[in-house]
């Protein structure tokens, strides 16, 4: 059985008399009638009118869907008759149809004043455009993340030994150890009543039928929870951009392991976190108070700063989730994936979660991709998350940026939603595009599709303002770490702070550039900073951004050609180029007649290299030679010319003279490639 602790707060009746559907902004003297908890027993036509635009309005900020209370007003206390309460819902029913809004009654409750009833307002959408709501789910290790996932969207309950958790497995290899290891999807799809609409046919789910019967779709991105998959955790959090994170913790293990770093990980990104304790029916009463109150601790601790509410009743989800956009408020559910014990309160607060974040479908469209396919009859496929702006098929749409920071035209061909074809896609929602005429092979995760309206520019540097969560001990310029912004992962490094060092808990600005590829970026996004027991996280406050062929605007340098040689990989540009310094043609001529390396020097080598260097600086003293690679070289040809004898007999005044005559002779002009920086 679930256990309470007493010092857990539960939902009162207090909180619940605080929900209105009305914004502080709307409640002046001309909205007084309107926000009273009379307006819709018996309005006018003008009053009628005016409800309904509001409605109107405050369901589309809802992305579709809002909970209406009725016996809550302006200056009154709660509560209305019953004739009342009739009246008003009528009113409510009538409006909510002339805006083809499905109304849903969650509950009636009993107030100081007469009853109080909550409405569900939800709006009735087509086939291809339900709503969309990403949880991630986080965890340590063995704490049922899976298991739950394969409960809530098959149906069917656990047999204790893991059986719900391998329809979700993609790997052999995480069948056989029972941990996962990549990022799973899976939805859980309601229809306008509320109802959950999954029925799998034979274990299997088709997303299709789910989604065309659903007015609302939860997809759980399920992470893994074992430490050594913390970056794959990471850019789940980062990369798919969640609504939502559903915590996971075991009761008979408690709060262990990766269960901080987690939490840690969803409070950095400002996602709000709901908690779920597994495992209840294996667990002793005392085990399960122990894990309580340890949970407690940790959810009003300074760094969280969290309301804990212990949810055990329907009237408890209904108040959490009204309240729970609030980002202080922290559900808290005992569930058992065995008995089925509180799964109807956990599907019930799923399906009153409504998005936090407002998406503008005016903007220029961005949309950030976290995975690549390449389909058999299809071509390449690219899957990510749109967050602003609308796509349409057969739009031209820009994707970058490339390893030169380029943006390519491409052409959409086809689009998918939760595997369902669709003719658009709208911001904050999740789909896959299929692309004309380009190789997967030049596609990455953390490249973008963006509107030609944003020009968009690739930034090898940024700076970012961040906070030192964990480090052994301090961290100063030159140091490397990977860095995941969105849906970018690469490793970065510092190349000047605001501090000389930092140590855990220090705060600074934080300049940064790309080890392999520019980026793009904007401004106050996210970041996570990681490397080894390392962790950092803060925001994005300016870009340095890429012009033309050069890498930044303030300063910086083109390190295209640096980059090349560092790496080691050809020039993308042309297909034959070379690492390290670039030559001509003639040098690369002369390098076949060179012997080969293990092939000793009749003379004296140290001797030799000594006469060089000596040459080389002379000439360059005297104006006539530089000291670049380019002249050692031809000085080191013409002198190996000469005889054995006389170069071993020549002193270093005869050699800077020989070369001087040498230099004075040659006719053709001697080009100085000095290796960059």
């Amino acid at each position: 059985m679930a256990t309470a602790v007493e010092t857990l707060q539960t939902p009162t009746d207090d909180m619940a008399n605080g929900t209105n559907l009305f914004a502080p902004d709307d409640m002046d003297t001309e909205m007084s009638a309107l926000t009273s908890k009379m307006a819709l027993v018996s309005p006018t036509s003008e009053e009628y009118d005016s409800l309904a635009e509001i409605i109107k309005a405050r369901v589309e900020e809802g992305q579709g869907e809002n909970i209406y209370v009725i016996g809550i007003g302006e200056g009154d206390k709660p509560g209305l008759k019953d004739e009342d309460l009739e009246a008003s819902v009528a009113t409510l029913q009538s409006i909510a149809q002339s805006l083809g809004l499905e109304c849903v009654c969650l509950r009636v409750r009993q107030a100081e004043k007469g009853k109080v009833s909550e409405f569900l307002l939800r709006k009735k959408v087509a086939q291809q455009d339900f709503m969309e709501i990403r949880v991630a789910v986080v965890g340590n290790v063995d704490a049922g993340k899976s298991t739950l996932l394969g409960v809530l969207t098959h149906g069917e309950l656990d047999n204790g030994r893991g059986i719900a958790r391998q329809k979700l497995f993609r790997h052999k290899h995480e069948m056989v150890s029972g941990r996962t290891s990549s990022v799973g999807n899976d939805i859980l799809g309601f229809d306008v009543a509320g109802n959950v609409v999954n029925k799998p046919e034979h274990g299997n789910l088709d997303w299709i039928k789910i989604c065309e019967q659903s007015s609302k779709v939860i997809t759980f991105i399920d992470l893994a929870g074992h430490e050594k998959y913390l970056k794959t955790t990471v850019f789940g959090m980062t990369g798919h951009a969640p609504d939502f994170a559903m915590l996971m913790i075991g009761a008979n293990a408690g709060v262990v392991g990766m269960t901080k770093e987690h939490l840690r990980l969803a409070l950095a990104l400002n996602v709000p976190v709901f908690v779920v304790v597994t495992k209840i029916d294996m667990c002793p009463p005392n085990v399960m108070q122990d894990t309580m109150k340890l949970l407690q601790r940790m959810l009003k601790s300074s760094g969280c700063r969290k309301i804990p509410v212990l949810v055990q009743n329907k009237d408890n989800v209904v108040c959490t989730a009204t309240n729970f956009t609030s980002e202080r408020m922290c559900p808290i559910f005992q569930v058992s994936n065995v008995t089925g014990e509180n799964l109807g309160l956990l599907k019930m607060f799923l399906n009153l979660l409504s998005t936090r974040h407002k998406y503008d479908v005016t903007q220029p469209a961005e949309f950030q991709i976290d995975d690549t396919f390449s389909v058999p009859g299809v071509g390449t496929v690219v899957s990510g998350t749109l967050l602003r702006g609308l796509i349409k098929l057969n739009d031209t749409i820009l994707l970058g940026p490339d390893s030169l920071g380029q943006f390519q035209s491409i052409v959409i061909k086809s689009i998918h939603r939760k595997r369902m074809p669709v003719k658009e896609v709208r911001g904050g929602q999740t789909a896959s595009f299929a692309l004309k005429k380009i190789k997967r092979s030049s596609i990455r995760k953390g490249m973008v599709m963006v509107s030609p309206k944003r020009e968009p520019k690739a930034c090898w540097e940024f700076q970012g303002e961040i906070l030192v969560l964990h480090h052994p001990t301090t961290i100063s310029v030159r140091y490397q770490a990977m860095v995941h912004v969105g849906s970018v992962r690469q490793t970065a490094s510092i190349i000047s702070m605001s501090q000389e060092t930092l140590r855990t808990g220090d705060k600074a600005l934080v300049r940064f550039r790309f080890i392999k590829n520019p980026e793009y970026l904007r401004t106050d996004m996210k970041m996570v900073f990681r490397e080894g027991r390392t962790k950092a996280v803060g925001t994005v406050t300016q870009l340095f951004l890429q012009t033309g062929n050069n890498n930044s605007s303030t300063g910086a340098t083109n390190n295209h050609y640096t980059r090349h040689q560092r790496s080691g990989k050809k020039s993308h540009q042309d297909g034959s180029g070379q690492a390290g310094r670039s030559q001509s043609n003639s040098q690369k001529q002369n390098k076949k007649g060179r012997r080969p390396r293990n092939h000793k020097s009749p003379y004296d080598y140290s001797q030799q290299q000594q006469q060089h260097s000596t040459v080389s600086m002379t000439a360059a003293s005297d104006g006539s030679l530089t000291t670049g690679d380019h002249a050692a070289t031809s000085t080191a040809s013409a002198l190996s010319s000469l005889s054995l004898t006389s170069i071993s007999n020549t002193t270093a005044a005869g050699a800077a003279t020989t070369a001087t005559a040498l230099h004075s002779d040659l006719s053709a002009p001697i080009l100085s490639i000095v290796a960059p920086p």
